[in-house]
């Protein structure tokens, strides 16, 4: 099987898989900006899907999508389970999220993303058939430090003193749902600040496990998908992250037990996703702490994107100018 990370020497010189990919977001991104503050999240990830899904389809690798849009948005294209890119080069998996955050652009807010996250052929966990999940994700400074089994407050104190950092000084992400009210106030109560999320939490993890960023942990249910597209990027920051899945209810849980999912049981990064072997791309549609949103001046729409890559613990920023002749 060809590497995700093929030998880039001048004897055998090979396309960049991750840039490659990042065509492919930048184009969701962009096709979202007429939508963007026009509260109307349906039609703004039809037309991130359509982007993606055309660009995907010139890049040389052969994309299985084990996490796509069809589980969650009924969308006809990019959903799990099919075949994506030329047909030549790597074997992969990969997910997608046209939009993170189809509200957050709906309304006009930050941190929406368009993302894709990618790893060798069979190492990415399926977890579609449960759409939730219970996370908790650091930077390095808690890896075989912090736990999800245990309690918020004890999660906070151990990583404050191995980041030797005062607990008051502790900020914690945590998406804003009634469910997560208990949760908020055992956070505060334990001597933190959080920040409170209205929407996409894969940037929620990433900000939390990357270097210099305003949040030390990213905690709390979310989307099964964006757990492991969150993963993949962890995989290069050299962070930690645990999952647990939270079915809704009796049916949805027989579902995943019948797919072959562990119910009750803690899913480590390795789990999650299995080797090093990963790449995670993601552009902003609107402006956020992770990368900046799509913007429009004159001619020309500006987009800004990062790329993780597992094997070499690598965040590469890309910023690029279209004109605007060619997209919108």
């Amino acid at each position: 099987m060809v590497s995700l990370t093929a030998d880039m020497s001048p004897l055998r010189p090979d396309r960049n898989l991750a840039l490659e990919l990042v065509r492919a977001t930048e184009a969701a991104s962009i096709r979202a900006v007429p939508f963007i503050g026009r509260g109307n999240k349906e039609a703004a990830d039809g037309a991130a899907v359509d982007a993606m899904r055309a660009f995907l389809g010139t890049v040389n690798f052969q994309g299985r999508v084990v996490i796509g849009e069809g589980e969650k948005d009924n969308a006809p294209m990019l959903f799990n389970g099919e075949v994506v890119g030329s047909g030549r080069g790597p074997e992969c998996d990969i997910a997608v999220d046209p939009i993170d955050g189809t509200s957050l652009t709906a309304a006009g807010r930050q941190n929406a993303l368009s993302v894709i996250a990618v790893s060798d052929r069979g190492t990415m966990l399926d977890a579609s058939t449960v759409f939730y999940m219970d996370k908790l994700v650091t930077g390095p400074a808690g890896v075989g430090v912090v736990d999800i089994r245990l309690p918020i407050g004890e999660n906070i104190r151990l990583l404050s003193k191995a980041l030797d950092k005062p607990i008051d000084e502790i900020v914690v992400s945590v998406l804003n749902r009634p469910r997560h009210e208990k949760l908020i106030e055992e956070i505060r109560e334990a001597g933190a600040g959080t920040r409170l999320m209205s929407d996409g939490d894969v940037a929620g993890g990433i900000n939390a496990a990357r270097h210099g960023a305003r949040t030390d942990m990213c905690v709390g249910v979310g989307g099964s998908p964006e757990g492991i597209v969150t993963a993949c990027a962890i995989k290069a920051l050299g962070g930690h992250i645990q999952g647990r899945l939270w079915p809704r209810d009796d049916d949805e849980r027989q579902r995943g037990i019948d797919a072959g999912l562990k119910m009750d049981h803690v899913y480590e990064a390795e789990e999650l996703v299995q080797g090093d072997n990963t790449l995670f791309v993601a552009t902003g549609v609107t402006d956020g702490q992770l990368v900046a949103g799509v913007r429009r001046e004159g001619n020309y729409v500006y987009t800004e994107s990062v790329v993780l890559r597992g094997a070499s613990g690598t965040l590469r920023r890309i910023s690029s100018e279209h004109l605007v002749s060619k997209w919108l």
